[in-house]
């Protein structure tokens, strides 16, 4: 069961505080980083992106404030849970290692009542972009995503990460369709022609 938007906020607080009192670097990814962007509230659970080395250190420290860690299946993340929240913290998305230049790129913005490390706009797409396949092509909960923090996104960076995935060829273009996007991103996909679309009314 999902927990609430509130309570995973606590958590994603609780989470930053903790790591960065213990000097683990870090960035906030995945719900929580749309909301400090500005977007919708996370439902789900509160994703962490540290390096491979300092994943064991992060549940570590995480479970010395109080908070309980599971072995997952995966080998690309961590689990802990603060009580029913779950956090992951993730050191392999997408198979792309999780690198000290990535986490330079990390802004410090403003969460509830603390201030964390999160992941930039245009990596959290290139990011949430990168998740759709064949069995996983639901554009429906990235629209209102793309469109809440489109200002902030170097959408030719987003194409030209994704360029190998034709499901995030054609969510870069329904989102020109859309008019969230002005389509010249199109050009840096791979294969795909800067050619704006033609409306009929």
């Amino acid at each position: 069961m999902d927990a609430e938007p509130a309570e995973l906020l606590r958590t994603a607080m609780r989470v930053s505080n903790t790591l960065r009192a213990h000097g683990v670097r870090f960035a906030l990814a995945g719900g929580c980083a749309v909301y400090a962007h500005g977007g919708p509230a996370s439902e789900h659970d509160v994703d962490v992106f540290l390096t491979e080395e300092d994943a064991p250190v992060a549940r570590k420290v995480l479970v010395s404030a109080g908070m309980r860690a599971v072995d997952p299946l995966e080998d690309w993340l961590i689990k802990v849970y603060d009580g029913d929240c779950l956090v992951d913290l993730i050191f392999r998305p997408n198979n792309r290692p999780v690198t000290p230049d990535l986490l330079d790129r990390a802004e410090d913005l403003r969460l509830g009542a603390t201030r964390a490390p999160v992941l930039p706009a245009t990596d959290l797409l290139v990011d949430k972009v990168s998740v759709l396949e064949a069995h996983r092509c639901d554009f429906t909960p990235l629209l209102p995503i793309a469109r809440a923090v489109r200002e902030q996104v170097d959408w030719a960076v987003v194409a030209r990460e994704t360029a190998t995935s034709p499901y995030a060829r054609a969510f870069l273009t329904l989102l020109s369709e859309l008019g969230i996007t002005d389509g010249r991103e199109l050009a840096h996909a791979k294969g795909a022609p800067h050619v704006r679309p033609t409306r009929t009314r």
